[in-house]
């Protein structure tokens, strides 16, 4: 692959309904860990917030074929440049929570609340620090442990040419890449589980890697359909999103198998991404836009937030942290969303501009089109 100046290659259309997705993904996986604060039983769809992280895989492969593949197939596609693009997007966060989870345990040990037992541990941090503590090589876990996700999609980001190779060769063929996709998903998830016993949907510092590797690799297939140009009527497209959403909200009440709820999420997925190119503005509200911008900062902060807010109450107001009164539990869902945003504007965006500031080439793929982790 070549190094370039990547000026000859379109911009891709900014997918605005996807960028807004990333906020509901995000909630769905607070909503899962928040919930014990409220009550030890999570209801249903709440106890699947999980699968908001297998939403967030899908959506980066559809997102990064969407920005970079058709560079790819013209052979100017430059891995060093991609690579540090990524690595802007998804370090500087990932290592000012680590610093700043050090420093608030410390605070909290010299006010007398020890409260860092399960976080701070100190095997685990090469791991983190490289990110690779979701590839078996933080066993113990610790910090920030969302970020197991963020593992996974460095690992995604690595291969991805092995991924692009794929949908390369299937250009013209994109429903017989979904059905490999599909085929790859339900083998993966069946002898995972197998040998694992339990789903690879509930992976995280063990096969965490692995994991995100049939959602991903479902995201690009979906995106070959996307851009087949197949299906363009509004109202085709409006109906396959909602198919995707009633299929994934149906499947999770009543308890069906998690790869249909993978597959309903595609299917939300590539619907928005064609209503927006046929001229929907479903979920295409600026503000809306912007928390999903803000997403990665609130799936990223969600558990130092619920620490200091938990710690805090119980400090102050001695409430019982497995069983909060709602207003209280409430403030806790609906406080990750400014301190998100605080973290979004001093943190994330500085950073990712400064390491952008120092790329290799002059090729920069649309801020609005990247995806976090998740």
């Amino acid at each position: 692959m070549t190094h370039h100046n990547d000026t000859s290659i379109a911009r891709p259309q900014d997918l605005r309904p996807l960028t807004s997705l990333r906020f509901f993904a995000a909630m769905w996986v607070v909503a899962f860990h928040f919930w014990p604060n409220l009550q030890p039983m999570r209801p249903d769809f709440v106890a699947k917030g999980y699968l908001g992280v297998e939403l967030f895989f899908v959506l980066s492969g559809f997102i990064l074929s969407h920005v970079y593949l058709e560079s790819f197939k013209a052979k100017r596609f430059g891995y060093r440049d991609f690579i540090w693009a990524r690595l802007a997007r998804i370090y500087p966060m990932h290592v000012a929570i680590i610093a700043g989870l050090g420093l608030l345990i410390g605070a909290l040990a010299l006010a007398g609340i020890h409260a860092g037992d399960k976080l701070i541990i100190w095997s685990s941090l090469p791991a983190h620090l490289t990110l690779t503590q979701a590839w078996g090589l933080a066993p113990h876990g610790g910090w920030n442990h969302p970020s197991w996700s963020i593992s996974a999609e460095w690992f995604a980001y690595l291969t991805f040419p092995a991924f692009a190779t794929v949908a390369v060769a299937l250009w013209a063929r994109p429903f017989v890449a979904v059905g490999l996709a599909v085929v790859l998903l339900g083998t993966l998830y069946t002898v995972f589980q197998l040998f694992a016993g339990f789903p690879l949907t509930e992976a995280t510092m063990f096969w965490g890697a692995l994991r995100i590797v049939p959602c991903f690799a479902l995201g690009c297939a979906m995106w070959l359909v996307w851009r087949s140009r197949r299906i363009s009527s509004v109202q085709i497209t409006l109906v396959m999103a909602a198919v995707g959403l009633v299929g994934l909200i149906a499947t999770v009440l009543l308890h069906g198998p998690d790869l249909v709820s993978v597959l309903f999420c595609a299917i939300l997925i590539l619907g928005l991404g064609l209503a927006a190119r046929a001229g929907s503005s479903v979920l295409s509200q600026g503000w809306l836009v912007y928390l999903g911008e803000v997403s990665f900062a609130i799936y990223m902060i969600c558990i130092p937030w619920q620490l200091v807010y938990v710690e805090g109450l119980q400090r102050v107001a001695h409430v019982n942290p497995d069983a909060m009164p709602v207003w209280l539990w409430a403030g806790l869902v609906s406080g990750v969303i400014p301190a998100a945003m605080v973290l979004h504007h001093l943190v994330e965006l500085p950073a990712r501009h400064y390491m952008r500031l120092l790329k290799f080439s002059k090729y920069r793929p649309p801020s609005a089109l990247h995806t976090p982790i998740d």
